[in-house]
């Protein structure tokens, strides 16, 4: 393979929406790009509920005693955008709605993880 072909398909890797890099060539602020994608007062309530199955909107409310329906929406809406859950809406009436979590909603497990252990750990 040429020089050639392989920054053709190095590029081509790049472009495609699921490519993660073994070692990233550039990280600006990891914490803070983090926080943006999860960074919501109600956020990590949401994807800990969303750990253990699918929910709909009925049952996170249920679960997260002190979120308003408005809140939970907002929340909902900006970790969907994020990639971190899928809404799927089923054609009944009324409209059935779940979300689960995506892969890289998933990947967020081991984090909250260590955050539950250090909060056991400090507070």
């Amino acid at each position: 393979m040429s020089l050639l072909e392989s920054d053709t398909n190095k590029k081509a890797l790049m472009e495609n929406q699921n490519y993660v890099p073994k070692q990233p060539t550039h990280i600006e602020c990891s914490i803070e790009r983090t926080l943006d994608v999860i960074g919501g007062k109600w956020s990590f309530l949401v994807i800990r509920e969303l750990f253990s199955g699918t929910k709909r909107f009925g049952e996170l409310q249920k679960r997260i005693k002190s979120i308003s329906p408005k809140s939970l929406t907002e929340t909902l809406r900006h970790l969907e955008d994020q990639g971190v859950l899928e809404r799927t809406a089923y054609p009944t009436v009324p409209v059935t709605v779940e979300y689960t979590l995506t892969p890289k909603g998933e990947d967020l497990h081991r984090l909250l993880k260590e955050m539950k252990l250090w909060s056991a750990k400090w507070t």
